[in-house]
């Protein structure tokens, strides 16, 4: 009996001893194929656990107008960081940065308890700042080197240029478009942490190691610095004279598509971007879509030329100020009888023009204003662009075709409407608009240019100048837009005013869109400029409103450009027949 239970406690003992044996057999077999096989994927894990890192950006490319004056730089800063592992008296500490930085202090002491190896304290501190921190000499504290952004200009075409974040990445306008190109190299500087989370002292601290080296690309833009004072400073004088509630104005090359100017009113300063209301950032001339009013007019007027059946000597009666279509009546302002296709654009008449698009038909209108880019985005090189609403033709009925004639039921961009006025200007083609001018290295040189593009014919050269010469008389005695008119150049222009919709999607009582969009000189334009004034008080006709900021704008560029004046060219040349015939 005895020997029996030897036997079975012996063959226990074995069976475990067995499975002791196949267990460490396996922790043998797993340590070598571990070791042997799976050695680098095991360093990266563990090195996982105890490093962090810290990203910094090298020098942000520069910004520049068409002169090649700075429009957006990059200037060394100093942001300050904490190692909270390796500092002391961490309550004292905090209370003297929070005085010095103007910080919470509950929130520094937070931060510096935390079991993180590294935190922020203050991004871009001031020198005053930092010199008054240096001087305390506290333990744990780092001053880490990076780069700002800054723009010498201040508010001069903020909306345009956007503004980049506290990383160095573009957030709003060309910054945010062309991140990428403008961006430095990025570097990674690593922190060591024990088991615990908590940082510890290494050889190199971030102050010694700089952002990576200049590698991003510069861009030269479009816009001309001077172009663009003078336009913002004229709209912000219209928008504070009729006490509106916002402006847009572009100034365009009619040639290339070239932008030269695009302001927005309110402004607000990059450099200090977070103390102004996220609506003032906007670009609001290529984001938000509005019903052009009258300006339509001059669009309609070409589709119905470019038809063949009308000319400008075609008369049309205009009902003398109410016109009915079905349930609907469309008034002029002031009363009038018969009226030659000019005169109609001239004197601005919504019943002439319904007329006029009912004797061509709503394909027609529908046709043209797709030519002229209506609808679509222009595909200009900036964020957030509208394509404005153009619908269908099938789906409009005769008052709609009546009221899209005059510019209400169809929707569109400050930047689409200046587009499609260049291609009158220039003879007929629709130019891709664009900002972007070229891209330059570190040292300057030119990488890529942009080169002008015609997107398409929209009218016919003949067309265009028909046009051309009717939008001549606008300017003239009798006119809409006689406001307009410049001393020494001639001018070729259409004033709009469209009743603004509300939130219902009904039209707002006292409330519109005032607006001139025009080019000058007349014959050889050397720029289209489009003004509007958003919701102006006392008056609303874009003749009264928008047509004086026009023409400080025109005649002041005009000037900068040094383009002549035409009349006294004409009186010159006068002079001279007259002395050569005495």
């Amino acid at each position: 009996m005895k020997n029996k239970a030897h036997k079975y406690i012996d063959m226990r003992i074995g069976i475990i001893g067995f499975f002791f044996f196949m267990l460490i057999l396996i922790i043998g077999a797993k340590a070598v194929y571990l070791q042997m096989f799976c050695g680098s994927w095991l360093s990266e894990r563990a090195a996982n656990q105890y490093e962090k890192a810290l990203v910094t950006v090298g020098k942000r490319g520069q910004i520049y107008d068409r002169n090649h004056h700075e429009m957006a730089v990059s200037i060394e800063t100093t942001s300050l960081a904490a190692y909270p592992a390796r500092m002391q008296a961490k309550k004292s500490a905090a209370r003297s940065l929070a005085r010095i930085l103007n910080l919470d202090r509950r929130m520094l002491e937070k931060k510096f308890n935390s079991q993180s190896a590294f935190v922020w304290i203050k991004r871009q501190a001031t020198p005053k700042e930092l010199n008054e921190i240096r001087a305390l000499n506290l333990e744990g504290i780092d001053f880490i080197p990076a780069y700002s952004r800054f723009y010498p200009n201040k508010t001069l075409a903020a909306q345009v240029l956007g503004f980049t974040g506290v990383d160095g990445h573009g957030l709003e306008g060309v910054e945010y478009y062309y991140d990428k190109m403008l961006s430095g190299q990025e570097n990674s500087l690593v922190i060591l942490k024990d088991a615990l989370g908590r940082g510890f002292a290494k050889e190199q601290t971030a102050e010694q190691i700089l952002p990576a080296a200049d590698n991003a690309k510069n861009i030269v833009l479009t816009i001309d610095r001077a172009i663009q004072f003078i336009t913002e400073n004229a709209l912000e004088q219209a928008v504070t004279e009729y006490s509106a509630e916002s402006g847009m104005a572009i100034v365009m090359d009619p040639d290339t598509g070239a932008v030269l100017a695009m302001a927005n009113i309110p402004l607000f300063n990059p450099n200090t971007f977070g103390q102004f209301p996220r609506e003032s950032w906007r670009n609001r001339s290529i984001t938000d879509p509005f019903e052009p009013g009258s300006t339509m007019k001059i669009f309609s007027a070409a589709a119905a030329l470019e038809s063949g059946n009308c000319t400008p000597n075609s008369i049309f009666y205009c009902e003398n100020g109410r016109y009915r279509i079905g349930s609907n009546v469309i008034h002029d302002t002031h009363p009038r009888g018969w009226l030659s296709l000019q005169q109609i654009v001239k004197y601005s008449s919504n019943i002439g023009v319904v007329k006029i698009i009912e004797a061509v038909g709503p394909d027609t209108l529908h046709r043209m204003l797709t030519d002229f880019g209506f609808g679509k985005k222009t595909r200009l090189d900036c964020p957030g662009e509208t394509a404005g609403i153009l619908s269908s033709p099938k789906r409009w009925t005769r008052i709609d075709t009546g009221t899209i004639s005059f510019g209400q039921g169809i929707s569109v961009s400050a930047l689409q409407l200046v587009t499609a006025a260049s291609a009158i200007a220039n003879g007929g083609d629709l130019m891709q608009p664009y900002i972007l001018a070229a891209v330059s290295d570190h040292n300057g040189g030119i990488i890529e240019r942009t080169e002008p593009r015609v997107v398409r014919t929209a009218v016919s050269p003949k067309t265009a100048g028909i046009v051309k010469r009717i939008m001549k008389t606008v300017i003239t005695e009798g006119g809409t837009g006689i406001n307009a008119a410049l001393d020494g150049y001639t001018v070729s222009g259409k004033t709009g005013t469209a009743q603004k919709i509300d939130g219902t999607g009904k039209y707002a009582r006292g409330k519109y869109v005032s607006s001139f969009l025009g080019f000058a000189p007349a014959d050889k334009p050397e720029v289209v400029i489009l003004v509007i004034i958003d919701e102006p008080e006392g008056s609303h006709y874009g003749g009264t409103v928008a047509a004086p900021a026009f023409k400080k704008i025109a005649h002041e560029t005009l000037n900068y450009l040094n383009i002549p004046p035409q009349i006294e060219q004409e009186k010159l040349r006068v002079s001279l027949r007259i002395e050569d015939k005495g």
